[in-house]
């Protein structure tokens, strides 16, 4: 693997675990200059690295991840909606397959459009399953999921067990971005103590205590974006420094 992987395993290595800002680059929500202040107290905070990606606007995303790159010093990973979220000014890629998609497109068709640009632009891919569990938010209707079920443990796990088996390298479990219900516990738990690669988990989690929960739970990288969207601008990163310093010390 390439620069960024092994920058995230050095962090795994030294702290045990990941703590990524997801920042999606709206040109309504999230303007490049917004985003790259939210990058830049992120960072400062604790954060390990950015992701950019969601429902991107046509036109800003190259701009967004240049603005930020010129305020950390940290990988910006892509973390693609769709064909439309590639960018050759990033550092990597998450190269994910929805895996509980009713849609083929969503499993390797997007993936299949999107790999000679990541060859082209030299893009550092980190291949990556996407699970969603219920509730699901909006990234359930645009990619036509067939929810994972909240209340069952082995069902996550079987297609966590399948990621491992084809070849990811990370897990990615999440209920929804802003999502009311965060991924259970005892889900993070069930899969991360069956499963031999990372588990990402993202989606609801607003508090130090339930941070700390999900890695004592077992995994190795957080994901948090609608939070820090909503706070870091507001406190200077206050609230955010706290939660990623719970998990630091767990």
């Amino acid at each position: 693997m390439g620069k960024v992987w092994n920058y995230l395993n050095e962090i795994f290595s030294k702290e045990g675990v990941v703590h990524l800002t997801l920042i999606d680059p709206d040109i309504m929500k999230t303007p490049p200059e917004k985003a790259s202040k939210i990058a830049e107290i992120s960072i400062a905070s604790g954060s390990n690295a950015i992701m950019v990606g969601g429902s991107t606007a046509f036109g800003i995303l190259d701009e967004t991840i240049q603005k930020i790159k010129s305020k950390v010093d940290v990988p910006v990973i892509l973390f693609p909606g769709n064909v439309s979220g590639l960018s050759k000014y990033a550092d990597a890629v998450f190269f994910m397959s929805l895996l509980n998609s009713r849609n083929v497109y969503w499993v390797s068709g997007a993936q299949a459009l999107s790999a000679p640009f990541i060859k082209q632009w030299n893009l550092e891919p980190i291949p990556m399953a996407y699970l969603i569990l219920e509730p699901g938010a909006t990234v359930s209707f645009v990619g036509d999921v067939n929810l994972l079920p909240r209340n069952k443990p082995g069902v996550v796990l079987s297609y966590a067990l399948a990621a491992q088996y084809l070849g990811f390298k990370l897990v990615y479990l999440e209920a929804g971005s802003g999502a009311e219900k965060a991924v259970p516990i005892e889900v993070v738990k069930t899969v991360s103590q069956n499963i031999d690669i990372p588990v990402v988990v993202g989606g609801g989690i607003n508090t130090p205590e339930h941070a700390k929960d999900v890695i004592k739970a077992g995994a190795k990288l957080i994901v948090q974006g609608t939070f820090i969207e909503k706070t870091v601008l507001n406190d200077g990163g206050k609230s955010l420094k706290k939660i990623i310093s719970a998990i630091k010390e767990t």
